[in-house]
């Protein structure tokens, strides 16, 4: 049986005794194509991400020119959440614009 009994004494952990950690952090990555339009991803960078025009138009340029943008680092959920609505929002545009994550 699972009862108290007398005599047995009960611990707890302290704050101390308990390990945090901090969460998995991943980058959110745009990925050049040759159909979605500069200007469509200075607005995403702008709308999704918060970038101002300076940061969304050196990163839509590194999208060009390399292949590849990192737009940010985040926890697993808000990566995931912004993945799913820069491609919704490309799909509502008309673009092909992919839109991936990965682990740091």
């Amino acid at each position: 049986m699972g009862g108290y009994e007398p005599g047995e004494e009960e611990t707890a952990l302290s704050e101390s005794d308990v390990e945090t950690r901090e969460p998995a952090m991943y980058r959110v990555l745009l990925h050049n194509d040759d159909y979605t339009t500069m200007e469509f991803v200075v607005v995403i960078l702008m709308s999704v991400f918060n970038k101002s025009m300076e940061d969304a138009t050196r990163i839509m340029l590194n999208v060009h020119k390399i292949g590849i943008g990192v737009c940010g680092l985040f926890t697993f959920e808000v990566a995931e959440t912004k993945v799913q609505k820069v491609h919704a929002l490309a799909h509502e545009n008309g673009f092909p614009l992919k839109c991936t994550m990965e682990r740091e």
